[in-house]
Order: structure tokens, then sequence, then C-alpha cells
């Protein structure tokens, strides 16, 4: 079993350069896919392609747990995936695990030996930012015109998103808990099939899509485009009844339907086009579609060869870079909630310069500090609610936020960071932190509270300079004296700092020259 790589100085994420190889991994609830691609000329080159049927879905118990057959099939796929990609730096991989990962009680008991099988990181995603990357790879797969709308639909193993987009960038994006392993086995749970039972089923999946229908027909779109291997398959069939020439009508999608229930059970659906491996649960995926369709008022959808997989390796190659989604996000959270612009810059600035001082000694990378950057410009993201406690109101809305660009796991970290950022260190601040990068955020945490503390007073004067050196989990912060005995109020934090500051596990000692 392969051990996950550790992010150090020496393979610090940046942005892809040419030459590059890149691999794109997504652990999607039926079937895991892997793209591989190297960077020329600012382009991506797909080089490999990888696709194993896994169905994890199947393996969820309705209690948060997963069937020791479901991980094992899991774990060995990723073996197999990780001897192609051991050779690519960790910076340049990006695995995203999606809704059957979501449901799991505890995430960790597949994480933790997945990741060691893959031998790298594995993000999990919520299901509107699996949406945006869904998007995202349909749009580079066929580009669309700047003013055009395109309503994108991806029926997954276990959830379906949909988004209505311009050009390269989502408008709106939702995601249900309706694909087509979890659909096939709510409805359809003894694998018979009845045209009652799958009317009852409709009326109940359609009534879902409602939610947000009356938004997406008001906003409207020029095209539809489908994704993934459901909309595949399905278009497929359409090609091999001669319905359509492998797109989805409204006209086509009963005629698929009756076919189907022409067989009593699941085993013995016949439809051409339709593979061995797909049978077990194509009704799911036909029935979500037709709900689709009749939620929408859908007359015509084409199949995207781009998806979620392709969405991840574009995201990537801006990940690191002045393309980051995730600084556009944090810029659009700082207006949303009318985050001080000035002192959010001045905290950033001194965190970053402690940051620098101490980065070789506590071996922290790149990615650490854009992670304390991004903290320290929303680190007050809370006073937006009250002033009382607004670490952990801000903790909060950074955790339970949809956040484009951000993993389940990065808005984790940065909500720890926030709610430690002040006053005593809870016990619980890291429980969902994971082990990989546990020290590193407490290490990160440390820095940032100086940083904060130091800025109390919302002074704008220049900050004289700062000495920090790390010596294991030792501090020692070195101000000016002049400086420093000219300011009670911070003496006063400063002298009390150490105590606080052994929750982080890390002892601080204070000088003055």
């Amino acid at each position: 079993m392969r051990t996950t790589q550790r992010r150090t100085p020496a393979n610090r994420s940046a942005a892809p350069r040419d030459g590059d190889m890149l691999a794109a991994l997504d652990l999607g609830s039926n079937s895991f896919h892997m793209v591989v691609a190297q960077r020329v000329l600012g382009q991506l080159r797909v080089v490999d392609r990888l696709r194993e049927t896994v169905r994890m879905a199947e393996g969820l118990d309705g209690f948060g747990g997963m069937s020791a057959d479901a991980q094992a099939r899991a774990i060995d796929c990723l073996s197999r995936f990780g001897q192609r990609i051991a050779d690519i730096p960790p910076a340049h991989v990006r695995a995203v695990a999606t809704n059957t990962v979501r449901q799991l009680r505890a995430p960790s008991s597949f994480l933790v030996p997945a990741e060691a099988a893959l031998g790298h990181a594995i993000e999990v995603v919520s299901g509107r930012e699996e949406a945006r990357l869904v998007y995202l790879g349909v749009a580079h797969a066929q580009p669309p015109k700047d003013d055009q709308l395109r309503l994108v639909i991806d029926i997954g193993g276990g959830s379906t998103e949909c988004i209505i987009g311009r050009g390269m960038q989502p408008l709106e994006r939702e995601s249900l808990q309706a694909g087509c392993i979890a659909s096939t086995r709510r409805f359809f749970p003894n694998g018979r099939l009845s045209k009652k039972k799958w009317n009852s089923a409709l009326t109940e999946i359609t009534a879902e899509f409602q939610q947000f229908a009356s938004t997406y027909r008001s906003l409207g779109w020029d095209e539809a485009v489908g994704s993934s291997g459901t909309n595949k398959a399905i278009g497929e069939i359409c090609a091999a009844l001669k319905l359509t020439k492998g797109a989805i009508t409204a006209e086509a999608l009963p005629q698929v339907r009756e076919r189907l229930l022409q067989a009593d059970r699941i085993e013995d659906i016949n439809l051409p086009g339709l593979s061995t491996d797909r049978r077990p649960i194509i009704a799911g995926g036909v029935l979500v579609l037709e709900a689709v369709f009749a939620a929408l008022g859908l007359q015509r959808m084409q199949v995207s060869k781009g998806a979620l997989r392709e969405g991840v390796l574009y995201d990537l190659l801006g990940r690191g870079g002045a393309d980051d989604p995730r600084e556009v996000s944090v810029d659009a959270l700082m207006r949303r909630y009318g985050i001080d612009a000035g002192q959010a810059a001045r905290v950033e600035a001194s965190a970053l310069r402690l940051f620098d001082q101490v980065a070789p000694a506590w071996a922290l990378d790149g990615d650490d500090r854009r992670v304390l950057s991004r903290a320290a410009r929303l680190h007050e993201i809370g006073l937006a609610i009250a002033h009382s406690g607004y670490h952990g109101h801000g903790a909060y809305i950074l955790e339970h936020s949809d956040i484009a660009g951000f993993s389940q796991q990065e808005q984790r970290v940065l909500a720890a960071l926030v709610r430690t950022h002040r006053r005593g260190i809870p016990k619980s601040a890291f429980d969902m932190i994971p082990d990989r990068l546990l020290a590193n955020t407490r290490h990160v945490a440390a820095l940032l509270r100086l940083a904060v503390l130091l800025h109390r007073a919302h002074e704008t004067d220049d900050m004289p300079v700062l000495r920090l050196q790390a010596d294991g989990e030792r501090l020692q912060l070195t101000l000016d004296e002049r400086w420093l005995r000219a300011r009670p109020l911070l003496r006063a934090d400063l002298a009390g700092e150490p105590d606080d500051m052994l929750g982080l596990g890390v002892t601080l000692k204070l000088a003055a020259e």
C-alpha cells in the first residue's frame, strides 16, 4: 500500500508550466475516472484515461456506513490508479470525491486508506462545488458562445447536478440526492419493475426538482447539455432505437422508458446499445432524467464528452496562479460580509512576514502560505453577525457556506483558523482536520493569532521589524522595545498569549530589544 506524499517546501504548489504532467481523478458514486494530461503551450493535451466501475454507492447502508466489499473495490482501484501517477508531483494531482463520501458518517474511515492506496490527497467536494466543476468540464469540451446561456445536467450515481451558465461561468448551481444508483435502490429495492412503481417514483423525484425549476425556467437557456455516463448511455440507447442520432429528446425518452418497462425485473432489461455493467442502474438513470425533463420542460438535450474529471483538470490548471477560483471567492466573501479591507491587508502582511521567517523550520509550503493569506483576509467575517464571539460566527460561515473553488476539507481548515485566531483554543477545534494537514494547520493558526494580536488596535502605522524564530514546537517573537512600551494593551495581550498558544501545542516566548 502506498503512502500519501507529504507536501514540503521542495514540492510547494504552483501553477503548472509547459511540459508539466497533470492528473485529475473523479471518485464518483458509480465509477472512478482519471485523466492524465500534459500542459503544452498553455493548453492541455490528454495522454491517458482510466475508468473503472466501482459502485461505491451500492455499499451505503443508510446510516453513514459503507460495506467492506464496496470499500475494498474502491481501494483496489485507487491502488491501480496510483501506480499510473506515482511520478507526478502532488501539486499537479487533484482527486475529488463526491456524493457517496459526502454521506459517510466518518469520512476519514475511507479517506485514510484511500489516500494511502492512491499516494495522493483526496478532497471531498460539496454538491454545488461538484456542479461548478461539471460545468467547467463541459464548457471546455464544448466551448459555448460568450452570450449563450447553457443548461448542464449531470446524473451521477448518488446525485444529480443542474447548472445554468454563460461562457465559462456558472450562474446557478444545484445538487439533488437523486442519482442512478441511489434512485434504483430507493424505488426498486427488490429489483422488480412496474408502471405503477415508476409513476409513483417519477412524481416524487419531479417534485424534488421543482424546488428550483421556476428559477431556472425564468432565467432560461439557449441549449441543454447532458454529461456523465448515464446521459451518454441513454443517448446511445436513443440512437440504437433510431429515435435520435445521439441526442435525448422529450419524444424519445418515454419510448425508452416503455421499452425498459417491458422487463419485469432489472436483470431482464433489454435495451439496445446498453452495456452489461450499466444495466443494473439504468432504471434509476432514466427515471431521474425523465423527472428533469418534466420539471424543467426540456425538449432536447445533447450529450457532452466533458464531465467532472475534465472540470477538475482545468480547475487544477488555474490553482496556485492568477486564475485561482479560490481567490475570486475570497474577494467575494469580503465584499458580501463588509470586511474591513484595510485591517485585513495589515493582518495579512504581518502574518506572511512571520510565515516567511519560520516556513523552513516548520516545513511549511506555498499551499500553507495561501491558506494563511486567505484566513487573514477573512478572520473578521463573523463581525457581520455580532462582535461577541465573532470568531465562532466566522468559523460557522466558512464551514457551512458553498464557496466556489474550495473542497470541504479546505473550508474546514479555514474555519478552524478563524475559530482559533483569538481567545482560548477549544479541544475540538481541529477534530475535522485530516491528520495529514493537522500539524501544519496548527502552526499556521499560531501565526495568524500573532498577526491578529499585533493589529488588535487597528493602527494604520507601519509595523516595526518583527523577528520570529521556530525550534521544534517552540516560537520566540522579538519586538522593538520602545514600540512595545508605547502599547500597554498589546503588552497585556502578549503576556497572556503564551498560555493560550499551548492549546495549539506551541510554546511561545516573547522578547524585546
